[in-house]
């Protein structure tokens, strides 16, 4: 046998040692699959016909599968029939209601409205900041959670019900949830048709306050017709001038691939590979390139994002980066590099399970490198030596492991604790800011335009004179952290020597509530602005007063007002 023969017959063994251990895996995988459901099958079937109980089958079954999703990734979850409405809301961002967010007020216990949408039902039926919610036709509200009276605003479409609400300026603080003694006798009714909701994925654009070139366009999610909002945006602000653009896409959390696509598309040519997607199986592998022409290939782009943008918000990121056709600020991105794909079940049911891994123009993918149930997300304490190197399209450095991490790292502003508990009322029992906001309202039935609109030094004296006389508190880190020290210092014996300095610190911590409100008046004045700002002008008019507050919006701003700076990071150089 020559030399060639004996190596066809050598490669002829290989193969079929390759396809016989092949097989054999298979065959064991099968029968592992089988075995593991007959016993499931066979447990279950005991329990039913012995177990002490008689079993629900949909809690015990439905907590088994979802037991066994748990072990995969946070993203491939079980939707029974009765969760389908679910599942179609978080697809395509709609659902059927009156509009308008709602809160708990955590002094009286009652749901109120906090924010109704601009031409939307709730709007159109006159319902205001702070109304409070008696009643859904029959059913009392007062005193239930938000999620009991959501689930009676939400319906079919075209649905109406009859709400009965206290308007806000006629709504008094002992309005209780444990008596209706104390309701005022001010009620109001009105019919309200639920129709479907869709809230605009571009809730404001415009140009930056004192920059006339500069526009500022923020997308709040990837649902069905964004792209054409946002070039719409574009051609808009173009047609006034616009030659540079901050692009907002903080706490955006993703949506649809096609549409960032087309957004991608809208700064990038024709024909541009943005997106390849893996799996294990053939039909899960696709790739996505550019089909149309751009609208604008060289105007300076920055991107903004923080850690909650998220799948499209990364692709729409990552790929402007990796083609050097945007520069992305702010901090790192989530990490979710997942493709998710519906499969439709037996009995009505949906199963929406991850099928592939998102591969962007550098070849990097955006995922975190685990991804199991662990919350998910990029996690800062993965190394470097974990992750790999790849190049963008002029050759800079980036690397994968998990989102996208911004060219120039600006963190967004923090609120000191006192501004945290007012800001959010559900920390702040006695809803100073609530009321004061509510009777601010009553008292000024107009007010200045958004970007215009200040609170004097008389409003802030008699809100800071309001939060004093409420009792209201809150708790201060320094003070916990403080305490912590003083029990470390006597477990290891140093307490009483250094007592003297232990003493000096606490009387320097001491609490000053209306000290604290001085030194925050800042921060403070700009929550109370917003809150009345929103009641007036809506979420345009809040968004556009907030970004002359935004630190990270002005830093991209003097970053397009300097090209030679923004053309150094584009191109790598330091």
């Amino acid at each position: 046998m020559n030399y060639k023969l004996k190596h066809l017959a050598l490669l002829l063994l290989i193969s079929l040692f390759v396809c016989a251990n092949a097989w054999s895996e298979g065959k064991n995988h099968n029968f592992t699959v089988t075995k593991n459901l007959d016993t499931f099958t066979a447990i279950y079937k005991q329990l039913d016909a012995m177990y002490v109980d008689t079993l629900d089958a949909d809690i015990t079954v439905g907590d088994g599968i979802n037991a066994m999703l748990r072990s995969l990734d946070p993203y491939t979850e079980y939707y029974p029939a009765s969760e389908q409405k679910d599942l179609k809301q978080m697809l395509t961002g709609k659902y059927a209601g009156i509009g308008a967010l709602i809160k708990k007020n955590m002094k009286t216990g009652n749901v109120v409205i906090d924010e109704p949408y601009e031409g939307l039902p709730a709007d159109e039926a006159g319902l205001k900041k702070g109304d409070v919610i008696v009643a859904i036709d029959d059913s009392t509200m007062l005193g239930k959670e938000v999620s009991f009276v959501s689930s009676h605003l939400r319906g079919e479409p075209g649905t109406s019900f009859k709400l009965t609400y206290i308007p806000a300026a006629d709504a008094k603080n002992d309005v209780s949830s444990k008596s209706n003694k104390n309701i005022s006798k001010k009620t109001k009714s009105v019919t309200i048709t639920r129709r479907a909701i869709q809230l605009p994925s571009v809730p404001y654009y415009g140009f930056i306050e004192g920059k006339k070139d500069i526009g500022y366009l923020i997308l709040t999610q990837f649902t069905e017709n964004c792209a054409r909002d946002v070039r719409r945006a574009l051609v808009d602000m173009r047609s006034k001038g616009m030659n540079k653009l901050v692009f907002d896409l903080r706490d955006n959390g993703g949506g649809s691939l096609a549409e960032a696509i087309k957004i991608v598309n809208m700064f990038v040519p024709k024909g541009v590979t943005l997106v390849t997607t893996k799996g294990k199986i053939k039909r899960s592998n696709s790739v996505y390139k550019t089909t149309q022409e751009p609208l604008d290939s060289i105007m300076p782009v920055v991107v903004l994002v923080n850690s909650n943008s998220a799948s499209a918000s990364e692709i729409t990121a990552g790929s402007l980066q990796d083609l050097d056709r945007a520069v992305i600020m702010g901090t790192r991105t989530f990490g979710k590099g997942l493709v998710q794909q519906t499969v439709d079940l037996p009995h009505d049911g949906s199963l929406k399970l991850t099928v592939s891994k998102y591969y962007i123009p550098s070849g990097r993918c955006i995922q975190a490198i685990n991804y199991k149930h662990t919350g998910g997300g990029y996690r800062e304490h993965i190394p470097d030596s974990l992750t790999r190197e790849f190049k963008t399209k002029g050759g800079r450095i980036v690397r994968d492991g998990g989102g996208i991490k911004p060219d120039i790292e600006v963190k967004a502003d923090s609120l000191p604790n006192i501004a945290l508990y007012l800001a959010h009322g559900g920390l702040d029992s006695t809803e100073v800011v609530h009321y004061y906001v509510i009777d601010y309202l009553k008292a000024h039935p107009t007010i200045a335009p958004a970007t215009e609109f200040h609170l004097s030094d008389a409003d802030y004296a008699d809100f800071k004179q309001r939060v004093i006389a409420s009792g209201f508190k809150y708790d201060r880190e320094t003070s916990k952290e403080y305490k912590k020290l003083v029990e470390y210092a006597k477990f290891e014996g140093y307490y009483d020597e250094a007592k003297a300095e232990f003493d000096a610190l606490e009387k320097k911590l001491q609490h000053n509530l209306e000290r604290e409100l001085d030194k925050n008046r800042k921060v403070i004045t700009q929550i109370l602005e917003q809150e009345i700002i929103e009641a007036h002008y809506y979420q345009k008019g809040s968004i556009a007063y907030l970004i002359g507050a935004d630190n990270q919006v002005q830093k991209a701003v003097e970053l397009l007002s300097n090209p030679e700076q923004y053309n150094k990071i584009i191109k790598g150089e330091k």
